[in-house]
């Protein structure tokens, strides 16, 4: 079990992340509607995504009790 100091860090973290996950929706879709051709950037950007939302799924997965403890 995580102490309250703990949790509150991870709770602050993950709600970092998860506005910049929905910033970078933003732009990707700018991105995507004014320079249509710039694949490159378009990449980079969903890797980062990618790269958020799998950080997202670990610092939650440290919030949910251990069920088999």
């Amino acid at each position: 079990m995580l102490d309250p100091v703990t949790q509150r860090r991870i709770s602050s973290q993950l709600f970092e992340l998860k506005s910049e996950h929905r910033d970078l929706d933003v732009a990707i879709a700018m991105l995507v509607q004014n320079k249509p051709n710039d694949e490159l950037s378009s990449k980079r950007l969903k890797k980062r995504k990618l790269k958020i939302k799998d950080q997202i799924a670990q610092l939650e997965n440290l919030l949910i009790p251990d069920l088999n403890a």
